[in-house]
């Protein structure tokens, strides 16, 4: 069975359609003009502002022209992460799907189902005509997963509706009514070309195979981080022997948790021997801090060639010693509800780049504001004591609970209907737009809630088929019953 033949119909196949269109953060023209022009073919209104935004509108059934506009909001973008090997352009080329029992996945690649699952659904409401709604409008915003741009930027009058469904949650029979803010943090190292000694031995270390995931959603399972894997062990050695460091390189993306890291260092070649049997010493080790977490890490040494330029030493110890010791994973968990992070950080990405810079991406989340700005500025200072130049991205308002919403009593009462089960009522540590939503328009009434994916962030991302059966009669019974009001 292909994706474009589950049921219900309607949201499978706009869903199938989502994922033959390119569409990574920072890359959203594509689907862009396939959202406009979906509009344009079936009669609805849309407009797009100068950030890359799309709205459309469709009127109230008949009867329900009164009812409050409610606003369906998704995320066009999605995260761009493959597997090692995989040959896959996220700028052309269509995301393999597949169905494989209850869950829809993708062939070494993202699936796209953060928030593609979302934006399927919207669109099927504005195409459906046997629902009782009142006057709808669907909001697809860009370049959510770096940083909520879309919603930071988004035009006025763009939404006009008093009640705004989110549909960004990966938790079927959760409603989620606050979520944490965040704050990106970037050190840049400056570092002076150096040629490689002669006399050293060469080697590649480097790990794979890590789980990942999303470093809201997932930080709290305390899974290894790809980067501080390789910087532990090229430290350990740092503290028996003289190196030398040529390339670290790990991680991609602010907001997931790095899979994947190498680092090419020297070592002179008395200690070669020495060195193979600190690798196996230290495989072990780390296999076992990490027995039923990360079943499948892969950590790898061989020799290559020798490079002919390599870091100066000073900046390449302050580099290691930063890695290996900079903060990563939760920070605290919430006072007031149960099971909830509270403020984390995650060490992202370490990327060498052009003009002898080195960039070491971090991301700090809690949905408690001084906290969050609290632990930029630990991971701020850990980086300056270390001769790094720190930066701060703009950041995000968290959303605060009302456990007093009018929204979310009908959401939640609408899926007790339906499903003869009381859904919870949470807060999520991952960051959703609806803070910024809320900052702009304080008038707004708020929920999020979606279908159940796991992995989301890494070629892992599965999407349970069963529950998006009930997210979308869950959604239409919402849409009924804010009419009915």
């Amino acid at each position: 069975m292909e994706v474009k033949d589950l049921k219900p119909e309607l949201i499978w196949k706009c869903f199938d359609e989502i994922t033959k269109v390119p569409r990574p953060s920072c890359h959203e023209e594509q689907i862009r003009d396939f959202l406009l022009k979906f509009a344009k073919e079936h009669g609805i209104e849309a407009e797009t502002d100068k950030t890359g935004n799309v709205v459309m509108r469709k009127p109230a059934t008949p009867g329900c022209e009164n009812a409050p506009v409610v606003i369906l909001q998704s995320h066009m973008d999605m995260v761009a992460e493959k597997n090692n090997g995989v040959d896959h352009d996220f700028l052309k080329d269509a995301i393999d799907t597949y169905v494989d029992g209850d869950w829809v996945k993708a062939r070494g690649t993202t699936l796209g189902a953060d928030n593609g699952i979302g934006m399927a659904a919207a669109m099927a409401v504005m195409i459906d005509k046997t629902l009782k709604h009142g006057p709808v409008e669907a909001l697809f915003t860009v370049n959510e997963e770096i940083g909520l741009e879309g919603a930071q930027n988004l035009g006025k009058g763009m939404i006009k509706g008093s009640i705004l469904l989110n549909l960004d949650s990966e938790d079927d029979g959760e409603i989620f009514v606050g979520c944490a803010g965040g704050i990106d943090t970037t050190a840049t190292f400056t570092y002076h070309r150096s040629y490689t000694p002669e006399n050293f031995n060469y080697l590649k270390v480097s790990v794979s195979g890590l789980l990942g995931g999303h470093s809201g959603g997932d930080i709290h399972l305390g899974r290894a981080n790809a980067n501080k894997v390789i910087a532990r062990f090229i430290w350990e050695c740092s503290q028996k022997w003289p190196i030398t460091i040529c390339s670290f390189n790990g991680g991609n993306l602010r907001n997931a948790i790095p899979r994947e890291a190498e680092a090419v260092f020297g070592i002179h070649s008395d200690h070669l021997e020495e060195l193979n049997h600190s690798l196996k010493k230290y495989a072990n080790e780390i296999r076992n801090e990490y027995a039923g977490v990360e079943p499948q890490m892969d950590l790898k040494i061989e020799a290559v060639d020798r490079p002919e330029i390599c870091i100066d030493s000073d900046t390449s110890l302050a580099l290691i010693r930063a890695v290996y010791s900079a903060p990563h994973g939760v920070i605290s968990m919430s006072r007031d509800i149960e099971g909830l992070v509270e403020t984390s950080t995650n060490l992202a990405s370490v990327k060498m780049k052009d003009e002898d810079k080195i960039v070491i991406t971090t991301s700090q989340r809690s949905s408690v504001e001084s906290r969050k700005n609290d632990i930029a500025g630990q991971v701020e200072a850990h980086f300056q004591l270390a001769g790094a130049e720190v930066d701060h991205s703009d950041g995000y308002p968290g959303w605060a609970p009302n456990m007093n919403s009018p929204i979310m009593k009908i959401t939640a009462d609408a899926y007790e209907e339906l499903f003869g089960v009381k859904p919870a009522i949470k807060a999520i540590h991952a960051g959703l737009e609806c803070g910024l939503f809320l900052d702009k328009y304080p008038h707004l009434d708020m929920v999020s809630f979606g279908p159940t994916m796991t992995g989301v962030h890494s070629p892992d991302e599965q999407l349970l088929i069963p529950t998006v059966e009930k997210f979308w009669r869950h959604l239409c019974r919402v849409l009924e019953k804010v009419a009915e009001a």
